[in-house]
């Protein structure tokens, strides 16, 4: 799935250079089609998928995209908080289409939420 591409220049006045993708409605449209027909021995795991689905669909942007900055991190071996430096270098060598500035903006607002009260970062990420 993709989550999230590179995008928008400053010519076409996108404010941001990241834009979140999601295809949770195809998802969750699946899941709503199989719990139409389904049996009492599928139906709780299909009703778990679906408010999975509609959870992760919820989640703010933000959020997204600081997961996609924080698993291209992690593969780079950099933590945004300790390394930002790093983590600037290592975010636009995996995507050499962002500018500096939104780099810079992405490796913060990736440290920023994992730093937010009651925040767990998902292992592996």
């Amino acid at each position: 799935m993709l989550d999230v591409f590179t995008g928008g220049t400053k010519k076409s006045g996108a404010d941001f250079e990241v834009v979140v993708l999601r295809d949770s409605h195809a998802a969750a449209e699946a899941i709503r089609e199989a719990l139409a027909t389904a049996g009492a021995e599928e139906r709780p795991g299909l009703e778990r998928a679906a408010a999975l689905i509609a959870q992760h669909a919820a989640r703010p942007e933000r959020e997204v995209r600081a997961e996609w900055v924080r698993g291209i991190l992690a593969e780079a071996g950099v933590d945004a908080r300790s390394q930002e430096l790093h983590a600037i270098k290592a975010l636009r060598k995996a995507e050499r289409g962002l500018s500096l500035a939104t780099a810079v903006r992405l490796v913060r607002e990736a440290a920023d939420v994992a730093a937010e009260p009651g925040r767990s970062v998902p292992s592996g990420i």
